[in-house]
């Protein structure tokens, strides 16, 4: 995972053009703090294209998986990408890609040579935003994933110039930009030499996404399901660096912990194949998800690790995220997520597995219990599912990138995807009510649940494996909730409020909340920006309630009166017994140097657990580590915290400066830098 930012066909000098590149480049650096390269191309005196990648190394680490990359000597064809391409070493073997490079992503050239500009993208399994100059042609390329795992915007210059970037932030104040927009997922754009404006096209055509009135039939078989799923995590394992599984201790992360421990031994190419699973949990004390992922840690034998935040601290990491995120949505799932992000990059960790993608291939979340029909159901998965680089994918990213941690998310492999997608929505549906033939309740995601209920061999307890769902704003502890609605009745006013739709003409929020983190974006993005409605194009618009599309809105006339609460608990069904006793929560204390070096020993010292969840290994409990974020007061952790970082203040001032140690969480003594066990982190 890495950051890029390419302009092409800048006109001017070179030195000049060169120096503002570069600046622009700069405010990357958080996505790629291993290493910085440009290629600058001069197609006449007075025009160049200039090519950054600023890396993120996970694959081949060194100077053997650097990039600009090139597929021969003659630097004739030019390609920056970020992301990573998990069927690599299968294309190199079956086109005979012979190349010194042994990155990943080196293969995207050489399959666009043999397949062409507007079918390559089809042959890459992975994730990946890439821009492609064929000198040789003359002809420009940019191709996004299937699902827009990786972020990536585009901009047309003012000269006539085209630029592509992994972040809003590299245009949205250039004077030289005319407009910038988001790159849609699982589309190509194609410039042939001469011509003025490039063409955009959907390279992923699959019949889910391209025919609204599809309503899939095949039913689905569990056992062939969970291969999917298994193939998936075990494919994602590939790393040359420590990595790891955030668990919330819900459906899909634990699932996916499950999986890496079992699987982690014998997949290829996978980082301390031989040692113990880590997994993390984020939440206010007390929170469902804390004990919940405790459980799932429990029985799966991992040495578990409990970050601890107070509502303050994370409305202190408010404007940070706000920018990081570029947008106002997700913000209540966003700021553990990046506070949990901050301490693990502190321990030196590059990769973290998460679960994104199940809730909206499934019908996870909990308004799903109120569609009308299969047919609705099936409809609405695929107006989240195509939706998802907007709002979840998007937020999984840019929180761990926002300290250079990659997120990888199994769940939305183009496996998984398609064969959820093109599963009866009859298999999907939600009857509470209703028991199978095995005294199950019809539950959300219920085809997911039941093609891992093995009880012969259990992949997860069965209070995990069938715990109701709940999301992850709600999970870390409902006073973080309560905490940002009245940090937000503080500084709105009820004159502003009433006076919303003057200063927010376009779709005015409907809470103090929205109208909170609506000025926030708008110092970010949009006052005093030329192009700043343009960041506005970039943000998903419409009414939802728990996190609805805003055509599910319609499914309950009730809704109306509350529409704008995107908490699972506004629908109505959420169950509040959820079956997990705390035991021996109060005798777990704070980060202390005994359970520290406790840990530490624990990783330093652990052996195979390729078959984790084996009876033997579930009967050895996990160890148990807990912090919270105020600890960090760590020195030499701070100090390498802040090169993660901008040492500027965030722009429209406000909250904590680039580089500070106020919002932090750590866990102090968990060394795993080097010969280190790795950690796993998945959220859902």
């Amino acid at each position: 995972m890495c950051g890029i930012f390419s302009v092409h066909y800048l006109k001017g000098e070179p030195k000049p053009n060169r120096e503002r590149i570069y600046k622009l480049a700069k405010r990357l650096r958080h996505r790629g703090p291993d290493s910085y390269k440009i290629d600058k191309f001069e197609h006449s005196e007075n025009e160049q294209t200039f090519m950054v990648h600023k890396r993120l190394a996970i694959v081949a680490p060194g100077e053997s998986g650097e990039q600009p990359l090139y597929t021969d000597g003659g630097k004739q064809t030019c390609f920056i990408a970020n992301g990573e391409i998990y069927n690599h070493q299968k294309l190199r073997e079956t086109f005979n890609i012979e190349h010194p490079n042994k990155s990943d992503c080196q293969v995207i050239g050489h399959v666009y040579e043999k397949f062409g500009a507007l079918e390559f993208s089809k042959h890459l399994d992975g994730m990946f935003a890439t821009v492609i100059e064929d000198r040789k042609t003359g002809r420009l390329i940019a191709s996004r994933d299937h699902m827009g795992k990786i972020p990536m915007y585009m901009a047309k210059g003012k000269d006539g110039s085209f630029w592509f970037a992994s972040e809003m932030k590299c245009l949205h104040d250039d004077p030289g930009v005319e407009s910038y927009q988001l790159f849609p997922p699982g589309h190509v754009w194609v410039k042939e030499k001469n011509e003025t404006e490039g063409t955009m096209t959907r390279w992923y055509d699959e019949r889910w996404i391209t025919d609204v009135d599809y309503i899939p039939e095949k039913r689905a078989d569990l056992s062939e399901l969970r291969e999917i799923v298994v193939k998936a995590v075990k494919d994602r394992l590939m790393s040359d660096v420590p990595y790891a599984v955030l668990l919330s201790g819900g459906l899909d992360s634990s699932l996916i912990t499950s999986i890496a421990v079992r699987n982690r031994a014998t997949a290829k190419n996978t980082y301390g194949s031989t040692e113990k699973v880590h997994s993390f949990s984020i939440g206010i004390k007390g929170a469902p998800d804390l004990k919940a992922a405790r459980k799932v840690a429990d029985s799966l034998g991992t040495i578990h690790h409990e970050i601890y935040f107070t509502p303050e601290e994370a409305l202190d990491a408010l404007p940070d995220v706000v920018w990081h995120l570029e947008t106002f949505e997700q913000v209540r799932a966003s700021v553990p997520m990046y506070l949990l992000s901050r301490a693990i990059k502190s321990m030196g960790f590059k990769m973290v597995l998460s679960g994104e993608g199940a809730d909206e291939l499934f019908g996870g979340y909990l308004y799903f219990h109120k569609a009308p029909s299969p047919e609705e159901f099936h409809k609405e998965c695929a107006r989240k599912t195509s939706r998802l680089h907007q709002w979840d994918v998007a937020r999984a990213n840019k929180m761990t990138m926002a300290w250079g941690v990659e997120a990888r998310t199994p769940l939305l492999s183009k496996a998984v995807v398609d064969y959820a997608m093109n599963m009866s929505p009859l298999d999907k549906m939600i009857d509470v009510k209703k028991l199978d033939q095995d005294g199950k309740k019809y539950l959300e995601k219920y085809i997911l649940r039941k093609a891992f209920d093995t009880p012969e061999d259990p992949y997860l307890p069965a209070e995990v494996l069938w715990r109701q769902k709940e999301q992850f704003s709600d999970g870390v502890g409902y006073d973080w909730v309560d905490g940002l609605k009245a940090h937000a009745e503080e500084k709105v006013s009820d004159e502003e409020f009433s006076k919303r739709a003057e200063r927010f003409p376009l779709s005015p929020p409907t809470t103090k909340e929205y109208y909170l983190l609506r000025s926030i974006f708008e110092e970010h993005f949009v006052t005093g920006f030329e192009n700043g409605q343009d960041a506005y194009k970039t943000v998903p618009f419409g009414k939802s309630i728990a996190c609805s599309t805003p055509e599910a809105v319609a499914w309950d006339p009730e809704w109306e009166k509350s529409v704008g609460d995107i908490s699972g608990r506004a629908v109505g069904v959420h169950d509040s017994s959820d079956g997990f006793d705390l035991g021996k929560d109060s005798a777990v204390s704070a980060s202390s140097s005994s359970s520290s070096s406790s840990s530490s020993s624990s990783s330093s010292g652990s052996g195979s657990s390729s078959n984790a969840t084996t009876s033997s290994a579930r009967a050895t409990s996990s160890t148990v580590t807990t912090t919270t974020v105020a600890a960090l007061n760590n020195k030499k952790i701070a100090a390498a915290s802040r090169k993660a970082r901008h040492s500027r203040r965030l722009p429209g001032g406000g909250g904590i400066r680039r580089g500070s140690t106020k919002a932090i969480g750590f866990i102090s003594q968990v060394r795993l830098a080097t010969n280190s066990s790795s950690v796993f982190c998945a959220f859902a």
